[in-house]
């Protein structure tokens, strides 16, 4: 008879969700999350119009001023739990917290608004935290390939770029999958090069 294996059998991962403004983060997290996500969302007023950026986002009505939270499980044995950050920049103070002890991190992006993916690039690369580029595929607008999306941002090589739907749970479900394998072959060939000097 097989055992049920209880929670201290479960290894749990921290993921970053980031990005720009708007770009879907809340979203993202919303629909891959097996448990009611926790949102620090805030109506925009009119006094933050002239601080946000809201060119391309002209209906988005919420922000978030804290931090998302939710929680996934990948496999028997495997939960993920997914903090996104905020989006605008004085709420980047927020950052280095989050950011403590993640295994790796998402950078969602939109290609209508690509220069907003630049902070949150550099953020992981200056870091060191491995990350991958989701594209959020906004319906209605013209698609690029990951090859391009890469491109344009100056990616290290071997960051992947997936594209992704983050209103879809199977497909956001991917995108951490891809985050998590790659994550694991950064920390690898780390470890490998520490053993090695």
């Amino acid at each position: 008879m097989a055992s049920v294996p209880s929670d201290t059998d479960t290894l749990a991962l921290k993921i970053l969700v980031a990005g720009g403004f708007g770009v879907g983060k809340t979203t993202l997290v919303g629909a891959v999350s097996e448990i009611r996500p926790l949102r620090t969302e805030e109506q925009l007023t009119e006094a933050g119009r002239t601080v946000d950026d809201t060119g391309g986002v002209d209906r988005k009505t919420t922000t978030t001023v804290a931090m998302d939270f939710g929680r996934i499980t990948i496999r028997s044995g495997l939960s993920l739990y997914l903090f996104g950050t905020p989006g605008q920049d004085r709420f980047w103070f927020l950052w280095d917290e989050l950011a403590q002890g993640a295994l790796g991190a998402v950078v969602l992006a939109d290609t209508r608004r690509l220069q907003d993916s630049f902070p949150a690039v550099d953020y992981f690369e200056h870091r060191r935290i491995p990350f991958v580029v989701a594209v959020n595929c906004f319906p209605g607008e013209r698609a690029y390939g990951a090859h391009d999306v890469a491109a344009a941002l100056d990616l290290d090589r071997g960051t992947p770029v997936v594209l992704c739907d983050a209103r879809d749970r199977d497909s956001g479900k991917e995108v951490l999958i891809r985050l998590v394998e790659h994550a694991g072959r950064v920390h690898t060939a780390r470890l490998l090069d520490s053993v090695s000097s």
